[in-house]
């Protein structure tokens, strides 16, 4: 048999979304949209059907300045419900988490496009989508099925779990882990390849009893978005967190920061100050009233904020996949402190291109030399730029994408 060769016309891929890639603000919007973006502008046809969220909620042609890219929108209420998650855990037959996004309206819609239209591969994004893998064998059988982990959920939810403080809490927080273990224990086997985000990750799951390929690809970064603006200088003597605070491990790692880190190091350098950036911030963070602690919310653009400050700190505590946040203040030259968990899967050499502690007073220990000037944090910015472009160009993860659905498409023409 002559090797497989897609033809010579563009690649057809339809994108299955748990919400709308749009905007590229928080990671899991920004690596689904950059890779869409990405295959289109290679000159591939890319659909995306995207659950339309409330929290998410976007217009139909959102994506219309993507030449190459179509997006298919379906209106789901995932809002979180006290009610059904209590039917859930009484009777439920898959992790509420999951449940939000199962919508006998998308399966329609994803129906149809198979019936309608010839794609080449489809790729689900994330185990909140998973279940409609279903859907994809029942109508389209010949069609390789290729999920992207962004995180390996389960590991997560154990992770908060274990430092719940509340029992009533914690018993919910491991109920939804053991669920969500099952299900992807269940559905992830059930894909002709998967893409994992981190090495980590892969190996998770590997053992997790996923078939092969499992296949590391990382997240990528549009590098003309996080070009540094040489006019832009950071103000000296300043740090600063950006993430969506409407995700847990972002929230718990903020909190615990300024209950064991910050009370320290305000009390040894009173002038520092501390800016903090994020989408959905609680009331309770916008209303703290520490001195020299600035909350901004929500901001346009992620870039022009890391620019105007110095030193970047991600205390991540809980999670899985890779922090994107990361990956891109790094590409402005940031040098970054980190838990040893938050860089996990990113090709990074401590005191070299970035700067990991994991115990509070490493924090501040490394904070005050920061401030005293003998961190070196510029050079290590430098190095980090670097490492950035050459490891993470998102053109590099849409050839690796491109040559995982060679090999998916090669296995399921010779069965």
């Amino acid at each position: 048999m002559p090797a497989f060769h897609f033809p010579s016309r563009s690649v057809r891929i339809l994108q299955v979304c748990s919400r709308v890639p749009f905007p590229p603000h928080d990671g899991g919007a920004i690596a689904m949209y950059d890779v869409a973006a990405g295959l289109a502008r290679q000159g591939h046809a890319v659909t995306v059907l995207a659950i339309n969220t409330p929290k998410h909620f976007q217009a139909a042609d959102v994506l219309a300045h993507l030449p190459g890219v179509r997006l298919v929108t379906v209106p789901v209420d995932t809002r979180l419900s006290p009610v059904k998650a209590l039917k859930n855990l009484l009777v439920g037959t898959m992790p509420y988490n999951v449940e939000r996004f199962v919508s006998p309206a998308v399966a329609d819609r994803l129906t149809g496009l198979l019936r309608d239209e010839q794609f080449d591969v489809v790729q689900m994004e994330g185990t909140f989508v998973a279940w409609y893998v279903d859907v994809v064998r029942r109508v389209a059988p010949t069609v390789p099925v290729v999920l992207r982990a962004h995180n390996l959920e389960y590991t997560i939810w154990q992770m908060l779990a274990a430092r719940e403080l509340n029992p009533l809490k914690r018993f919910y927080l491991a109920h939804l882990a053991k669920g969500l273990k099952k299900f992807e224990e269940h559905y992830l086997g059930r894909f002709d390849a998967v893409a994992a985000i981190t090495e980590p990750d892969q190996r998770r799951l590997r053992a997790l009893g996923c078939p092969e390929p499992v296949v590391f690809v990382p997240a990528g970064v549009d590098m003309s978005r996080f070009r540094p603006d040489a006019a832009r200088q950071a103000r000296p003597r300043t740090l600063f967190m950006i993430g969506s605070l409407n995700w847990l491990p972002n929230l718990e790692g903020l909190d615990w920061f300024l209950r064991e880190v910050w009370p320290a190091v305000h009390g040894k350098m009173p002038d520092l100050e501390l800016h903090l950036a994020g989408k959905d911030t609680p009331a309770r963070i916008q209303q703290l009233g520490l001195k020299n602690v600035f909350v901004h919310g929500f901001v346009e653009s992620a870039a022009a904020f890391m620019q105007q400050y110095e030193l970047m700190l991600v205390p991540l505590l809980s999670g899985g996949g890779m922090r994107i946040k990361i990956i891109e203040g790094m590409a402005l030259g940031k040098c970054v402190i980190s838990t040893g968990l938050g860089s996990e899967g990113i090709f990074v050499r401590n005191g070299h291109d970035i700067i990991l502690c994991d115990e509070p007073s490493e924090w501040v220990s490394r904070i005050e030399s920061y401030y005293r000037g003998g961190l070196g944090h510029a050079a290590i910015g430098q190095e980090a730029a670097r490492t950035i472009a050459r490891l993470y160009d998102n053109r590099r993860v849409v050839e690796s994408f491109l040559d995982l659905y060679r090999i998916v498409s090669r296995r399921v023409q010779s069965a």
